[in-house]
C-alpha cells in the first residue's frame, strides 16, 4: 500500500522537466501548465517530500541534491506509468473493436438489429472506430450463463426471473399474446380466455429455459393455478412456434413483436385473456459494477433503454 507521501505523477513530471530544462516556466510550457499552477504544484511536491527540491535564481531553476535523487526515482516511476498507459490504451482499443453480446431470441430478432444500427451511427458521427459485434442468439438461460462465464460482455434477456450473481437493468417491457390459427375454436369465441383455461390447455411452447415460457408459466402460477398441462409440443424458436400455431397444432403464447405481421395478414388470430397481465420485462445483464462495462457495451445498453 502506498503511503501518504507518494506524490502525484503530475508533480513528478514537473520535477523531471525542471531538471532537464533548468526553468520552471519552460517546464510549465512543455506540460501545458500555467506559471501559477507550476509554482503551486512544486510547493505541494516539496511539502510531500519534506525537503527543498529546487533552487530558484535569476538565471533559472536547478535541482538540489535531494531534488536530483527524487528526479531519478521519478523518471523510473514515469517510465513505468507510460508503459501502463500504453497497455491500457491497447486494452481500450481492443474493447472498442470487439463486443460480444448474447441475446434471447425475440430481442435478437426484433429489437437488437435496430440498436446495433444506432450504435454504429453514433460511432461514425463521433469519428470513432466502429465496433465489431459478435452475437449469440439463444434462450434466456443460456444468455445468463454466457455472461456469467465472460463469453459475453452484456446479455439481453426476456425472463422476469432475475438471475442471481449478475447485475440487471430493465430496459423496457414486452407484451405476450395468446394466438391461434383462424380455424381454431378459440378464434371466434366471444369471451376472453381465462388463466385456468390456459393452464389446462396443451399449448405449443418454447423449450425450457426460454424467457417467453418462463414468464408465461410464472404469470399463470402467480394467478393461483395449481397445475399446468404439459405442452402439446416444445420448439426451440419463435418462428417454429408460429409455424406450429398457424398449422393448427394448438394455441400458443408468443411476444406480440413476433406475431404482429401474422396478425395483420390474418394468418393468426389474437385471443384476449382475462384475469392475468401478459407483460414481461426486458433486461440487460452483466457481470459486475453499477453500470455495464464501459465503452460499446454501456453505450448499447443506453441505446436499448432509449428505444
Amino acid at each position: 500500500m502506498l503511503g501518504p507521501h507518494m506524490p502525484e505523477l503530475s508533480g513528478l513530471q514537473l520535477l523531471v522537466e525542471v531538471g532537464e530544462s533548468g526553468s520552471l516556466s519552460q517546464a510549465g510550457r512543455l506540460l501545458g501548465v500555467s506559471q501559477q499552477a507550476v509554482s503551486a504544484r512544486m510547493r505541494s511536491l516539496e511539502r510531500q517530500v519534506g525537503a527543498e527540491l529546487i533552487i530558484r535564481s535569476q538565471r533559472g531553476s536547478t535541482l538540489t541534491s535531494t531534488g536530483r535523487v527524487v528526479s531519478e526515482w521519478a523518471a523510473a516511476v514515469l517510465a513505468a506509468a507510460e508503459r501502463m498507459d500504453a497497455g491500457i490504451t491497447s486494452i481500450r482499443s481492443e474493447s472498442q473493436r470487439q463486443l460480444n453480446v448474447a441475446a434471447s431470441l425475440t430481442i435478437a430478432e426484433y429489437l437488437l438489429p435496430r440498436w446495433l444500427v444506432t450504435l454504429r451511427e453514433r460511432q461514425e458521427a463521433a469519428a470513432e472506430s466502429t465496433t465489431t459485434v459478435g452475437l449469440v442468439a439463444t434462450n434466456s438461460d443460456t444468455v445468463i450463463e454466457l455472461v456469467r462465464s465472460a463469453d459475453a460482455a452484456v446479455g439481453f434477456i426476456e425472463t422476469s426471473v432475475i438471475p442471481a450473481g449478475l447485475k440487471c437493468q430493465i430496459i423496457g417491457y414486452d407484451t405476450l399474446q395468446v394466438a391461434v390459427a383462424p380455424d381454431h375454436v378459440w378464434a371466434t369465441r366471444l369471451v376472453p380466455v381465462t388463466a385456468a383455461e390456459l393452464a389446462r390447455t396443451r399449448l405449443v411452447t418454447r423449450e425450457q429455459g426460454s424467457g417467453t415460457r418462463q414468464t408465461f408459466e410464472k404469470i399463470l402460477t402467480e394467478s393461483g393455478v395449481d397445475r399446468l398441462a404439459p405442452p402439446r409440443v416444445e420448439l426451440s424458436s419463435s418462428a417454429a412456434v408460429r409455424t406450429a400455431i398457424i398449422a393448427g397444432t394448438a394455441p400458443g403464447v408468443l411476444s406480440s413483436l413476433a406475431i404482429a405481421d401474422d396478425l395483420a395478414l390474418g394468418r393468426l388470430v389474437a385471443v384476449p385473456a382475462v384475469g392475468i397481465t401478459l407483460r414481461r420485462p426486458l433486461s440487460a445483464v452483466w457481470r459486475s459494477g453499477a453500470t455495464p462495462p464501459p465503452g460499446p457495451a454501456e453505450e448499447l445498453v443506453t441505446i436499448a433503454m432509449a428505444h
